[in-house]
């Protein structure tokens, strides 16, 4: 697993935006194939996808042949609700790149048989060739996807209900009221992020200081759903200065030491 830590939260979102962008030209160059690419909601990847946009609109990348399949959804919202992950992913990102609508796969949480939502979403996901690269977030509590404390580390997209904890971090999404927020999700599982080929996760600011230090420096345990990374050979846990906040300084140092070695 390689950390690559930066000063503040613009600078690691735009080293993940570029990263992101030089992955989609590398396949493009080389296969006519589509490149899959995983993708997260939250606050954190917003400065991310702002970057993305600003290179597409500026003809320096385009995603006419990505395949994204976003990794949740919380069950029981309309499309069109603001909160719901469709309507964030359309304001954010896809209303303003060339990625074709059929190539856009997002769960649906109203579905009648939430069950084979899930199954139907994995098959996708396979036929589509499997996942380039897989860009993802992190919870307080270590979480990757709705993959909460506890998840197994083999899991596949699944019916997940919400921690408490979870609830009241996402309650600032829907009027700081946790009664408002959904009780249960849609969600890829551990195992379906780390079957790409690349997983790259973001953490930016000090709330995430704790979940990024048990990640890296703790065992790998479904107590920290994220620190199944660990054992992915090609993972990168990207963070700005107060996300490392809590990594033991030699660690630290080390880890700048390794990516200055890499671009000498």
């Amino acid at each position: 697993m390689k950390v690559i830590i930066r000063n503040d939260a613009h600078e690691a979102s735009l080293w993940v935006a570029h990263r992101i962008a030089d992955a989609i030209k590398a396949k493009a160059a080389v296969s006519d194939k589509p490149f899959v690419l995983g993708l997260c909601t939250g606050s954190t990847p917003i400065e991310t996808y702002a970057e993305l946009i600003r290179l597409v609109k500026a003809g320096e990348l385009s995603f006419k042949n990505v395949v994204s399949f976003n990794m949740d959804e919380y069950v029981g919202l309309p499309v069109e609700y603001p909160e719901s992950y469709h309507s964030f992913m359309f304001r954010y990102l896809f209303d303003h790149i060339d990625e074709p609508k059929e190539n856009i796969h997002i769960l649906n949480g109203l579905a009648e048989d939430l069950d084979a939502e899930c199954e139907a979403y994995e098959k996708a996901i396979v036929k589509a060739g499997g996942f380039d690269l897989f860009f993802g977030g992190i919870g307080e509590d270590g979480h990757i996807a709705f993959n909460e404390p506890f998840s197994s580390l083999q899991s596949r997209t699944r019916v997940v209900t919400l921690t408490e904890d979870t609830i009241r971090v996402n309650s600032r999404f829907f009027d700081d009221d946790i009664n408002k927020v959904p009780k249960q999700a849609l969600s890829v599982g551990v195992a379906t992020v780390l079957g790409a080929k690349e997983v790259i996760v973001l953490a930016t600011g000090p709330k995430k200081a704790r979940a990024i230090q048990q990640s890296i420096e703790g065992p790998m345990s479904h107590m920290v759903t994220v620190s199944a990374l660990q054992n992915h050979p090609d993972g990168i846990i990207v963070v700005d200065d107060p996300a490392a906040g809590e990594l033991k300084v030699n660690n630290y140092r080390y880890f700048k030491a390794v990516e200055a070695a890499e671009n000498r």
